[in-house]
């Protein structure tokens, strides 16, 4: 049986000749970052410790002679040739490795688009080497120079081909970042971005029933994480439940709709608080969790918002039967700082 060993943890996943490399880790639950699925971008480009592979056809802006000759590969297109194939992948854990954060990356704003009165969407299209990202990480935002400090926000697309990300960034009363967003950006606009930062990604291999907890732009890290699953055909059951005051804070219900339209796996259940509105559940998300559910103690849970929001629903699905390790959470402080992975986990 040929198989592929996952360096450094040493898990091995069945390799059935024929698949992709890609295909076998999906089939086994690990998510490598990918794309096009035809050696055009380069996103799931790893490194290949021991044995020999057939790479396949595929461009070298993806994938340059130097990086070939130093032994990487693009998986969604190489076929392993021996017995064992070893990649480089992960931690010791075998959690994603994450991407080393680069400074002052030039995007330019294609699109602004006013998701609620508070939040607005930025639409970027990079000018430079495409960001290499994980699902639910974040960047930094600002303009130092004119006296704008910069900000986190989460990205909330999961990786594209072309590298356009979108950030959804709340307008804050005293907040001269948010507000610079709101009243001085326009589209055509280049703006500096670092990153990517952060490790809410969970575990990439995971195989059990999801739920989502977001409220305000909490939203956009789960957004992130969901379409990914979505792409990646994730068959287990995935439940959405987004928190707002009123209807017209609610924002990208139409892809909700989609999603829960093609893929009979995933659920959206809006929450409104400040109204009362048919077709909505009414009420705080922690309260309204046990009409929902009876039992949590098999899902994993991604819970994003404001530290308060946070803790209140760690608490809510806990009573419910979470398991400790089983819950990811993204608390949004109005002076977040970015967070770096130690070297064992970034890539080299």
């Amino acid at each position: 049986m040929q198989k592929i060993r996952l360096h450094p943890s040493g898990r091995e996943v069945e390799y059935q000749q024929g698949d992709t490399v890609l295909g076998a880790l999906e089939k086994a639950g690990y998510a490598l970052p990918n794309n096009c699925r035809a050696g055009a971008c380069g996103e799931c480009k790893v490194k290949v410790i021991s044995g020999q592979f057939d790479q396949g056809m595929v461009l070298d802006m993806a994938l340059s002679q130097e990086e070939r000759r130093e032994g990487y590969g693009l998986m969604c297109m190489a076929k392993s040739l021996s017995d064992e194939l070893t990649i480089e992948w992960g931690t010791e854990d075998a959690k994603p490795k994450l991407f080393p954060p680069r400074e002052n990356q030039r995007y330019l704003i294609t699109d602004r688009i006013q998701r609620t009165p508070r939040i607005m969407e930025l639409r970027l299209r990079p000018l430079g080497q495409i960001m290499r990202y994980w699902p639910g990480q974040y960047v930094t935002l600002g303009n130092p120079s004119a006296g704008i400090p910069t900000r986190c926000y989460s990205i909330a697309n999961a990786p594209r081909p072309d590298g356009e990300i979108t950030l959804q960034i709340t307008q804050v009363e005293d907040g001269k970042t948010s507000n610079w967003v709101h009243n001085d950006l326009s589209v055509g606009d280049m703006v500096a971005l670092a990153g990517p930062y952060g490790t809410f990604i969970g575990d990439l291999a995971l195989q059990t029933p999801v739920l989502c907890l977001a409220a305000g732009s909490g939203l956009a890290p789960i957004l992130s994480l969901t379409e990914a699953a979505m792409r990646r055909d994730y068959r287990k059951p995935v439940t959405l439940m987004f928190s707002a005051r009123h209807e017209a804070d609610l924002y990208d219900v139409g892809m909700m709709r989609f999603w829960q339209t093609k893929h009979r796996n995933f659920r959206f259940k809006p929450t409104l608080t400040g109204e009362q509105v048919d077709g909505y559940l009414h009420g705080r998300l922690p309260k309204v969790l046990p009409e929902v559910f009876d039992d949590l103690s098999a899902h994993s849970v991604f819970i994003a918002g404001s530290p308060e929001f946070v803790q209140q629903c760690t608490e809510a699905v806990k009573a419910l039967g979470a398991q400790e390790d089983m819950i990811y959470t993204e608390g949004y402080f109005d002076q977040a700082l970015p967070q770096t992975a130690p070297a064992s986990h970034l890539i080299s």
